[in-house]
């Protein structure tokens, strides 16, 4: 049973928002707490592929997280409603931290191509709650504790996705607008840690979105992790069936190890 986000629907606005914004759940059974991972998928914030949700989920349980996959608006909704859904959902997983037997200071955030800018967005554009907020929802931090970057859209400028900024922000976006979900020029001090990766002939979205952030993070002294492979199609998802890139779940389980995300012990 999917988890409404509390935030107005996008039933009337096609089958692909039907039951949006809400979240999957994939919970882990145990005494816990246990880490979480809200998962993006991609799709040109035009629609939310597949395997780039539940498989990942999947996943992420194998590794002893619990996930839920965000089932956030897409065209012809467009900013600030992808943005508004990705910040309810992980302050709402914050707040039911206890009834889901989840570690509200281990709370993830993961995603691919167009779900990867979602992803950014929600790692530069956070708040920590409203103290004075009448809903106990938006009492609750919207900043992720890491964040898990797979081939994402990061840049509205140069090198941009131009099919997921249309999406996203229509025809004729303001030099402000693109400023601000440009988030390789929105990271700080604070901006949480963040593993990357991407391969170099990307046909679709250029690995020079990933190398921007990387480089951001790197200059404001923000722990990262980026692996840039040779070769390999873009929208791999967990990239079982290429030899050269799946390595990259092995990799990510063993820097959310080395940061003590999954406990070992």
């Amino acid at each position: 049973m999917n988890i409404e986000l509390g935030l107005l629907t996008g039933n009337d606005k096609g089958a692909i928002n039907e039951g949006c914004p809400s979240l999957t759940p994939y919970l882990l059974e145990g005494k816990g707490p246990y880490p979480v991972v809200i998962v993006y998928p991609g799709g040109g914030y035009g629609n939310r592929a597949d395997h780039e949700g539940e498989p990942v989920a999947r996943w992420l349980n194998e590794l002893g997280v619990s996930a839920f996959v965000l089932n956030y608006r897409v065209a012809p909704f467009k900013y600030p409603d992808p943005h508004d859904d990705a910040t309810r959902a992980i302050r709402t997983v914050r707040a039911r931290a206890d009834e889901w037997k989840l570690d509200p200071d281990r709370v993830g955030i993961l995603g691919f191509s167009a779900g990867g800018h979602l992803a950014s967005s929600s790692g530069t554009h956070y708040d920590r709650g409203n103290p004075a907020a009448e809903d106990p929802i938006e009492r609750v931090s919207s900043r992720p504790d890491l964040i898990i970057l797979c081939y994402p859209v990061i840049t509205m400028g140069d090198y941009t996705h131009e099919g997921s900024r249309t999406n996203l922000f229509g025809d004729n976006p303001s030099p402000e607008l693109i400023d601000a979900y440009s988030n390789e020029n929105q990271v700080t001090s604070d901006t949480p840690p963040t593993f990357l990766w991407h391969t170099a002939d990307d046909g679709a979205v250029h690995a020079e979105n990933s190398l921007r952030f990387a480089s951001a993070l790197i200059r404001h002294g923000v722990s990262c992790e980026l692996h840039l492979f040779e070769s390999g199609r873009h929208g791999l998802g967990l990239a079982a069936d290429h030899e050269g890139v799946r390595v990259w779940s092995e990799l990510c389980e063993a820097w959310l190890k080395a940061r003590h995300f999954i406990r070992t012990s």
